[in-house]
């Protein structure tokens, strides 16, 4: 496997575009704590950011890895031109011809696809530590390490997504296109979720429970948004009388959803490498 990992990661790095991009993801994901520097003060009018408390234990891992599931599709971009590349430049053939099987081919871009999601976990928990210790007006230990399962949740959806991204670089080999495919299939998710909503199941929560089934909304359910969550946001939302029964929590079967898509691209993608004429 260190093998395989290793052969993955000299291609990345020689590669401009793939090293630019992931400096770029991770240099974008450490401007999060930016966000604690922003103030405006208008005369009477005040505001920070930081004093909202979006850097509060435990509500930082939400937030935080919420906004930075928002930059995943930086990574997405070297996933896909990772495997376009591989037969653009011949590498493929190459590597096969080598002696590498083409399951350990899937299983060297798998290994670096969950390689990549748990760098970026790691990157975003250390990240939270400091803003939160920096920040936070709670830092008992039992309240920093609790809904740490945002965390897990971060995880399984970038495994999921690169995953799919994979997949979609094998079956179009072209990273324009694959990325163009992905947006395509957003739409038709988000076509099918507006049919089920408002035409077929208006009046029920069937809908909600069909669509958790797609990919991308399975994904999308791990981490909900956080910023109805804040206490400033649920005080206007009292005040004007909008009530906030919004499940902010990361749901297990939602987990094991993505978990599957994640089987099901990586079991196709071999599929296709296999049946397929190089």
């Amino acid at each position: 496997m260190k093998r395989l990992l290793s052969i993955e990661l000299q291609k990345i790095w020689k590669n401009k575009a793939s090293k630019v991009l992931t400096l770029t993801y991770f240099i974008l994901l450490s401007f999060i704590a930016l966000i604690a520097s922003i103030k405006f003060d208008i005369g009477p009018f005040k505001f920070h950011v930081a004093e909202m408390g979006i850097f509060n234990f435990p509500y930082i891992w939400h937030f935080n890895t919420y906004v930075a599931a928002l930059l995943k599709l930086f990574l997405a971009i070297v996933i896909v031109s990772m495997m376009a590349n591989e037969y653009s430049y011949g590498t493929l053939k190459q590597n096969l011809i080598d002696g590498l099987s083409k399951k350990e081919f899937i299983l060297s871009k798998f290994l670096t696809v969950v390689l990549f999601a748990l760098c970026s976990t790691v990157f975003v928990f250390v990240m939270s530590l400091i803003l939160g210790f920096s920040f936070s007006s709670y830092t008992e230990l039992d309240v920093v390490f609790m809904d740490l399962d945002y965390l897990l949740a971060f995880f399984v959806k970038l495994v999921g997504f690169f995953s799919f991204c994979l997949f979609l670089g094998i079956l179009v080999k072209r990273s324009a296109f694959a990325l163009g495919f992905l947006l395509v299939w957003s739409i038709i998710e988000g076509i099918i979720k507006g049919l089920l909503v408002f035409k077929i199941f208006p009046d029920s929560n069937t809908a909600d429970y069909i669509t958790r089934f797609l990919p991308l909304e399975a994904m999308s359910n791990l981490i909900v948004e956080p910023i109805s969550r804040l206490n400033v946001i649920r005080s206007i939302g009292t005040q004007i009388g909008v009530e906030n029964i919004k499940d902010y929590s990361v749901h297990y079967l939602s987990i094991l959803i993505v978990l599957v898509w994640t089987y099901l691209f990586t079991y196709f993608s071999y599929k296709l490498l296999k049946n397929r004429d190089l």
